[in-house]
């Protein structure tokens, strides 16, 4: 499949205020611009907020990391708003049903809606991957991403960890389609 075919997701919303901002997902060609624009536009507290270090500058193996989307195996989408990338969103496969979730906002665009469109977003292409669980690390003092998460993940599980929460989310909550015979049978169980 050519890294073209790989773009297969794009819509547009609009923000409050009218502002309209497109999502699409990135692939090979796509994703350098997307990741060195947005990770410019963090500040040092939002960078180690993402990184959960302080992180001046991306070193070279972890920008091949962050570019190095498939769409099988590692998707991202990008937000965009008037064609500058503003927003990250990326869901890499940590094992057979499992994944890892990060989304990253520039700070002139945060709690502004972005980062909830763009993890909705996610959710449809970690299903779209056979995804059955996303999971994540977040800093305790992440206010901003655990009510994200809380938002948009109803039911979502935090667990305190030494140094971070981790998040704990069955994907199949959201793509699963309960059938008549699927309530009867839960019925009959009680």
């Amino acid at each position: 499949m050519s890294s073209e075919s790989k773009l297969s997701y794009s819509s547009d919303s609009e923000l409050r205020g009218s502002i309209l901002m497109r999502v699409t997902e990135l692939n090979r060609d796509t994703a350098p611009d997307a990741v060195d624009a947005v990770f410019a536009g963090l500040s040092a507290r939002s960078r180690y907020l993402r990184f959960h270090s302080p992180t001046p500058r991306l070193t070279a193996s972890a920008r091949r990391v962050l570019v190095d989307v498939d769409g099988e195996r590692h998707a991202a989408v990008c937000a965009h708003i008037g064609g500058d990338p503003v927003g990250i969103a990326r869901v890499i496969r940590t094992g057979e049903c499992g994944a890892e979730i990060a989304v990253a906002v520039v700070d002139l665009w945060q709690r502004r809606g972005i980062g909830r469109r763009l993890l909705e977003e996610l959710t449809t292409i970690a299903a779209r991957m056979g995804v059955a669980e996303l999971h994540g690390d977040v800093l305790p003092d992440n206010s901003g991403m655990l009510a994200l998460v809380r938002k948009v993940l109803p039911g979502v599980r935090l667990t305190r960890e030494a140094d971070t929460i981790q998040l704990s989310y069955p994907l199949a909550w959201v793509t699963a389609e309960i059938t008549d015979a699927d309530l009867i049978e839960s019925l009959q169980e009680i």
